[in-house]
């Protein structure tokens, strides 16, 4: 018999809920960030199973083969993972079909119940650690759940009915690029002078990447939605994948959005962080017949956790009598803390000062510069988003804090291209080794814009390409020139989110001793999977130049420990709180510098800038590659 909470002293845990694009994970930390307890599913795919009549062994990787005998299998970071007590992956034969599908060339869906149902799922592992824990005789006061945080991808778009509950459809990614033709209708028939006004409300370009585009695809072509959608009976709900949790989560059915992940539906004015119906009648959007949900901030109560009824929701997976017995444990425990990915990371790695920036190396890469209070439209290719928004604390540190964001399309994925296409490498963790043979490149620039180039450059038409081989050239070469690549990718973002917050564009470029208060940026934190090889490191402090040091995260988990953060933030009582502030979370999770996880250049800086004069070049003959197709 499971023990509810009771009210004897004990030490408090955050749990935290972790959705990502490729895998979903649970983590409790302590008050100092140590990960109590962890456990990660990574989903089953539609290209990690053959079909029947498949005889491509070598396309196909059969998960259910990787189970039986404990063989890795790689993560969309690059990073090889075996099966263990903490990580488990998706059997598709096990679930009704896979959870993340690719039904067409540029479609990636994903299953909002089977992700529902992994977070359930990892959060029982963790409590079942935790139990463990606690029944050490020589642990004198318990742990116990004080708050629950989620941190999830974002932008990705998710249409459910209010009486049943269950996702009228797949749920729509990220990376989904099915809308290119709704946006490049609304680039034709939409002036300079209203693109500029879009832009200065929500900080964001008309992209595929945001919600609505996702949502006015499915209103105008998926029939369940439409149909439900031209009755105008108010049944249908719109979330993006924050939304989704909280409101199967809570015994309340509480349904909202934190403002990072509404700042990216492209709904949300960025002043008022509330919908503007400018804003919905640009998308045609009627917000009496699909219901939004209420913008709050990322640190406040949203409900009470309650264990969701998967079953009524189609997913008829056994869930344990045992889990949910572990689940009651929990039951009341405050959901109290939520952000965006990418904002969630900002905070765990601690950048929470005005001016400090993070950089997450993962499928893609994604650079988030702090501007405090401050709301700056970038002109110079770069996002303007939400940073958080912590409203229990006092002064400035109450208020919205807001973001420059920049991203790259491909970091992580070029380890997985190198090793799965070219053959170059066995293991992604062999990348960096066999980069490090040759102390350049040998004159090869690697453009790696397989999807276009995002931000600063933000041309869809651009191809991968590499340059300047010769019958010298490499497997060496090739490979130091693709992680060269995603690095100059990091400088040029670096250098667009400078100019626009008030600084040197080419702050990079000058002396140490010129940069007072007018640098813009001395550390550059860094976490995700490529930040774990240090010769990808090396490089990016090489490309970046003697002004900016990179510092690795000392705790990897940098994503679940933001919205655990802010979780443990959100009661309105001091004394109640995980961390009484922001200076106390920092005292109590920074740790000591360690030298290892931190790089600084050794390249001379003519050959800094030398390298540098070349990329811009190759960057503008990778341009509009697919123009000549028409």
């Amino acid at each position: 018999m499971v023990r509810r909470n009771s009210n004897a002293p004990s030490i408090p845990v955050v749990a935290t809920i972790d959705v990502g694009t490729t895998s979903t994970r649970a983590i409790l930390f302590s008050q100092n960030g140590e990960e109590l307890a962890k456990h990660q599913i990574e989903y089953s795919t539609t290209a990690s199973e053959a079909p029947d009549e498949s005889t491509n062994t070598d396309q196909f990787r059969r998960r259910s083969s990787l189970m039986r005998h404990n063989e890795p299998i790689f993560t969309a970071e690059g990073i090889a993972i075996s099966i263990t007590d903490d990580i488990e992956i998706e059997n598709n034969q096990a679930s009704v079909g896979p959870t993340l599908r690719f039904p067409q060339p540029g479609w990636v869906e994903c299953m909002p119940v089977h992700i529902l149902a992994n977070a359930v799922q990892c959060l029982v592992a963790c409590l079942i650690t935790l139990r463990k824990i606690n029944q050490n005789p020589e642990l004198k006061v318990k742990y116990k759940v004080k708050a629950i945080g989620i941190a999830n991808m974002r932008e990705t778009t998710i249409v459910w009915h209010r009486k049943t509950g269950k996702p009228l459809s797949g749920g729509i990614t990220w990376t989904d690029t099915r809308t290119s033709e709704i946006i490049q209708h609304l680039e034709r028939i939409t002036d300079q002078s209203k693109k500029d006004e879009l832009k200065q409300k929500t900080g964001l370009p008309l992209s595929t990447y945001f919600s609505a585009s996702k949502l006015r695809w499915l209103l105008d072509n998926d029939d369940a939605i439409r149909e439900e959608y031209e009755k105008g009976e108010g049944n249908l709900m719109f979330g993006t994948v924050d939304t989704w949790l909280i409101y199967h989560l809570t015994r309340e059915k509480t349904f909202v959005s934190d403002v990072t992940n509404a700042s990216r539906t492209y709904f949300m004015d960025l002043e008022t962080k509330d919908y503007d119906d400018e804003l919905l009648d640009f998308w045609d959007i009627d917000p009496t017949r699909i219901h939004l949900p209420k913008i709050v901030s990322s640190s406040e109560f949203y409900g009470s956790f309650n264990s969701p009824n998967l079953s009524n929701l189609g997913f008829h997976n056994k869930i344990t009598q045992e889990a949910y017995d572990i689940l009651k444990t929990i039951s009341g425990v405050p959901i109290c803390g939520c952000l965006g990915d990418q904002s969630a990371s900002l905070v765990g790695q601690l950048a929470v000062k005005p001016g400090s920036a993070k950089c997450t190396y993962g499928t893609g890469c994604f650079l988030l510069y702090n501007t405090g209070t401050r709301k700056l439209i970038s002109n110079h290719g770069t996002l303007t988003t939400l940073g958080y928004w912590f409203p229990t604390l006092k002064g400035d540190d109450g208020k919205p804090h807001y973001a420059l964001e920049g991203s790259i399309a491909v970091a992580g994925s070029i380890v997985q291209w190198l090793r799965d296409n070219l053959k170059l490498i066995e293991d992604a963790k062999d990348i960096g080794p066999l980069a490090s043979r040759v102390s350049n490149s040998g004159g090869v620039v690697f453009i790696p814009a397989f999807s276009g180039l995002y931000a600063p450059y933000w041309d869809g038409g651009s191809r991968g390409t590499i340059f300047g081989m010769t019958q010298y050239t490499s497997s060496s070469h090739i490979a130091r020139a693709a992680l060269e690549g995603v690095c100059f990718q990091v400088r040029a973002i670096l250098r667009a989110m400078a100019e626009d917050a008030g600084g040197s564009r080419d702050f990079l470029e000058e002396a140490l001793n010129t940069q007072h208060e007018n640098q813009p940026l001395s550390q550059l934190a860094v976490d995700g999977g490529m930040s774990k090889a240090n010769e990808v490191l090396q490089i990016q402090a090489d490309i970046l130049g003697p002004c900016v040091t990179v510092k690795r995260a000392a705790i990897s988990e940098c994503t679940a420990l933001g919205a655990a953060i802010a979780a443990g933030l959100s009661f309105k009582d001091e004394q109640d709180r995980v961390w009484k502030d922001l200076d106390d979370v920092i005292e109590k999770i920074n740790g000591d510098d360690d030298a290892n996880n931190t790089f600084t250049a050794k390249l001379p800086d003519v050959d800094r800038r030398k390298i540098w004069k070349r990329w811009e070049k190759a960057v503008d003959r990778a341009k509009g590659w697919l123009e000549d197709d028409a």
